[in-house]
C-alpha cells in the first residue's frame, strides 16, 4: 500500500542549561494511505514531539536537528510558512489532547469550525455553515447544536467537536495526540470507536498517539513503539501481539492486564527512562532489559527488518536469527 507519510531519520532536541535533550533521535516510519498507525510508549518517550515536529508546531527551545517528513513526497520540514498555511487542516490536521483548551469559550462551536473552512476553502458563509452541520452529524452531534458554546457540552462532546474541526477541510492525514486522555472509560471507548468508523468511511490515514496499549492494539492496523526518543519496534498489530521481538515491546505486553485471562500475572518494567541530556552510548533500554548482552552497552542497535514488514532495534534479536 502506498505511503502517504514518510518520516526519515528525524531528530528533534530541546536546548537546556545542561545540554541538548535528545527527545527524538533517528526516528523513521511510514503511514500508509487509509491506515491507522498507533504510536505508543511511556510518557516522555517522544511521541508528542514527533507529532509536533511533523506539524511544524515546535518553538524554542526545541530544534529539528535532522531528517525528512514527506507528505505525499513533499518535505514539510523544508516548506515555507505560506506553504504550511495551505497544508495544515487541508492536508494534515490534529486532534488535540485537550478539547477544553482547544476550543474558544466565547465563540459558538459552529463559528469555530466554520473559521477553518472559510480560511482554507473558497466557499460562502452559508456553504461553510452547511459543511459544519454535516460534520457535527458525522461525529454524532445534532447539527442544530452549532449555535452552542463549549461550556454547554460534556467532555466527550467537546472531543467530538475537536474531531469535527480536524476533519473540516477534508485532510488526508489526521494526528490524534492522546485525544481521549482525561475522559472516562465509557466516553474513551465511544471516541475511539468514532475514530475507527471515520477512518473506514472517509479512507483517512490516522496516527494515534497513546500510552494505552490495549486500546491501540484493538483498533490500529500497525504499531510503532517508542522508547527514550527512538523507535524500538514497528510492525502489524497482530504481529506485535503474537511475535513481539524487542524486550521493551514484550515488557509492555506483560505489564498489561488481560481481561480474557484474569489469572495472568502482570509484570511491571523495572527502572526508569534514561536521562536524554546524557543518553546512554548503547541501547537506551539496556539498564532495564533482562535480555541485555555486553554489546548492548557499547553501541546503539539499528532498526532492522527481522521478518517481512516487521522491524526491531535489538542486538539480541539479531543474534537469534
Amino acid at each position: 500500500m502506498e505511503p502517504i507519510l514518510q518520516v526519515r531519520n528525524l531528530s528533534t532536541y530541546y536546548e537546556t542549561d545542561k545540554g541538548d535533550a535528545h527527545a527524538v533521535e533517528n526516528v523513521s516510519f511510514t503511514v500508509r494511505r487509509g491506515e491507522m498507525l498507533g504510536l505508543i510508549g511511556e510518557s516522555g518517550c517522544g511521541k508528542t514531539t514527533v507529532a509536533q515536529t511533523i506539524l511544524r508546531l515546535l518553538e524554542y527551545p526545541a530544534k529539528v536537528v535532522s531528517g525528512e517528513v514527506l507528505l505525499d513526497g513533499k518535505d514539510l520540514l523544508q516548506a515555507s510558512d505560506k506553504e504550511l498555511e495551505k497544508i495544515r487542516w487541508s492536508e494534515i490536521s490534529v486532534i488535540p489532547q485537550s478539547a477544553m483548551n482547544a476550543l474558544n469559550p466565547v465563540h459558538q462551536i459552529g463559528q469555530q469550525i466554520m473559521e477553518s473552512i472559510l480560511i482554507h476553502e473558497k466557499v460562502s458563509k452559508q456553504e461553510a455553515l452547511n459543511r459544519t452541520r454535516e460534520l457535527l452529524e458525522l461525529v454524532g452531534i445534532d447539527s442544530d447544536r452549532w449555535r452552542s458554546y463549549p461550556h454547554e457540552f460534556s467532555g466527550g462532546m467537546k472531543q467530538r467537536v475537536a474531531i469535527a474541526m480536524a476533519l473540516s477541510c477534508n485532510p488526508k492525514l489526521v494526528i490524534s495526540d492522546e485525544s481521549t486522555t482525561g475522559l472516562d472509560v465509557l466516553t474513551q471507548a465511544q471516541i475511539i470507536a468514532l475514530l475507527k468508523r471515520l477512518q473506514k468511511e472517509l479512507n483517512l490515514s490516522i496516527i494515534l498517539i497513546s500510552h494505552d496499549l490495549p486500546m491501540v492494539t484493538a483498533i490500529c492496523d500497525r504499531i510503532a513503539i517508542m522508547y527514550a526518543g527512538k523507535i524500538t519496534e514497528w510492525a502489524d498489530t497482530q504481529d506485535i501481539l503474537q511475535d513481539a521481538r524487542h524486550p521493551y515491546s514484550k515488557g509492555l505486553l506483560h505489564a498489561t492486564p488481560d481481561l480474557a485471562n484474569p489469572d495472568k500475572k502482570v509484570i511491571s518494567i523495572p527502572g526508569t527512562v534514561p536521562n536524554l541530556v546524557v543518553p546512554p552510548k548503547g541501547c537506551r533500554f539496556y539498564s532495564r532489559c533482562s535480555y541485555a548482552i555486553e554489546h548492548c552497552q557499547q553501541e546503539p542497535p539499528e532498526l532492522k527488518e527481522v521478518k517481512p514488514d516487521h522491524y526491531a532495534a535489538c542486538f539480541v534479536e539479531e543474534g537469534r536469527k
